[in-house]
């Protein structure tokens, strides 16, 4: 059982940032790895040449399956959807690979980034998973198409395809977490301030607001797009957190940038994460469904 256990914590964190990549969800993510450490633990090892492929083509399989239901609830989701956030700076998820030496940081923000995984929505379930393994995590070709049960021909058509959609799509951002980190501090203090004047000039004159609430809590059923626009809504946004009870703002390090985490008392209230190309944010991203927040209550998760 200590081998067992040993490679399989070995691979926890390559296989839980795979299943979060292709789900967008923690929660979601963590139930794969358990279900894919249940099946590690009841292998015939006589049938297992490499722990870490078995292992990932395991936790590929279980996603997929994952994928299509969570894509049926999404049809019936009130407003846009976002990502489930993902605190990297500390480990409060129970299945969360270790935070990010800073030199990884960069890195990291590119495989999880919130406007990423945004891109990946659009992709079918098959393509997705073959992005995630071969131009997220740099899985060989054999590997991925081991683990998807198709053949390397038909693998590499499905990335060419999905890379060309992507790169179509995904947004630049500016890698300089000191520079996201000024931008980031400098948009807070401009929403708490009411200071219509510094937000604009903070945001790219075609800046698009995604907020989600899911129907649980107040916010915009649709994008809003044009940086007068959205100002005026992150100065609203502000004004009903300012009025919130216990009120603590922090930049914390969201889905391996920095973002605003809102908290009331102990509870996490909203994060807003922000896209960064040549100083000026392109996205702000507000997620407020409490549901996606719960994961990231420091000790709510084993």
């Amino acid at each position: 059982m200590t081998d067992l256990l040993g490679e399989f914590d070995r691979a926890r964190g390559l296989l839980f940032s795979v299943a979060y990549s292709m789900l967008g969800g923690v929660a979601d993510a963590e139930d794969v790895v358990q279900d894919a450490w249940l099946r590690w633990s009841a292998a015939d090892r006589d049938d297992v040449d490499d722990a870490r492929a078995y292992l990932v083509r395991v936790t590929t399989r279980l996603a997929l399956d994952r994928l299509d239901s969570a894509r049926a609830r999404r049809e019936s989701y009130v407003g846009p959807w976002l990502p489930e956030p993902l605190l990297t700076g500390r480990a409060t998820v129970a299945a969360a690979p270790p935070g990010a030496d800073p030199t990884d940081a960069v890195e990291l923000g590119e495989q999880v980034s919130m406007a990423l995984l945004v891109v990946l929505e659009t992709l079918s379930p098959a393509e997705r998973a073959v992005f995630v393994l071969r131009e997220v995590f740099g899985l060989p070709l054999a590997e991925v198409a081991t683990a998807l049960g198709r053949t390397e021909p038909a693998v590499r058509q499905m990335a060419h395809r999905a890379r060309e959609h992507v790169q179509a799509r995904r947004p630049r951002f500016d890698a300089d977490r000191d520079a996201q980190r000024e931008v980031t501090e400098r948009f807070l203090a401009a929403c708490a301030g009411g200071d219509l004047g510094a937000l604009v000039s903070a945001l790219a004159p075609d800046a698009v607001l995604i907020s989600d609430g899911g129907g649980k809590a107040k916010a915009a059923l649709r994008p809003i797009t044009g940086a007068d626009k959205v100002a005026r809504f992150a100065v609203g946004i502000a004004a009903q957190g300012l009025a919130l009870p216990d009120l603590r703002i922090e930049i914390a390090d969201l889905n391996g940038s920095p973002a605003v985490l809102v908290w009331s008392g102990d509870q996490p209230e909203m994060t807003m994460s922000l896209v960064v190309v040549d100083g000026r944010i392109t996205q702000v991203l507000v997620v407020r469904n409490p549901d996606k927040l719960a994961g990231l209550s420091v000790g709510s998760r084993g």
